[in-house]
């Protein structure tokens, strides 16, 4: 019923054994995955260069009470595979995927700007899509980001 699909998620169990009861086809034309943060970019670069997952649609971050979450949503012909990718709060640190996929950068600037989490080699002084007087250290997309009260033109 799936067969394009399980040939996919068969080729990462083979060549990743870790990521065993963490990889799934969930329907047709989409997978889901699990990589620990310090083997995503191996696990992407074997997507892209051995499985034609080429394109990378977006990434998603997450504040998920602990962790810190990115999910890579990479596709190919039809089909979505979106690997999730996991960071712990004391440590919001990621790789930059940008050597694999050039137009990463917007999506990482996005989840730097608006959760807080650092993803090594990419500009430090962009604000997108934040606006350029943006208060430093308020991150929007935090499930504890409390929205800091206007300062009036007098008070400033």
């Amino acid at each position: 019923m799936h067969e394009r699909e399980e040939a996919i998620r068969q080729a990462l169990l083979d060549r990743f054994g870790f990521m065993e009861g963490k990889c799934e086809v969930r329907r047709e034309r989409r997978l889901f995955a699990e990589a620990p943060r310090e083997k995503a970019l191996e696990v992407m670069e074997f997507l892209r260069d051995n499985q034609g997952f080429d394109s990378l649609c977006t990434i998603t971050g997450l504040d998920s009470g602990d962790n810190w979450e990115l999910i890579y949503h990479l596709a190919r012909g039809g089909i979505v595979l979106s690997l999730k990718v996991f960071a712990p709060k004391s440590d919001p640190v990621f790789d930059t995927v940008t050597g694999l996929y050039e137009g990463a950068t917007m999506y990482e600037l996005e989840v730097h700007n608006l959760l807080g989490l650092t993803v090594k080699d990419i500009p430090g002084d962009i604000k997108y899509p934040l606006p350029d007087d943006w208060p430093e250290g308020q991150y929007p997309l935090r499930k504890d980001w409390k929205k800091q009260p206007a300062q009036s033109a007098e008070g400033s």
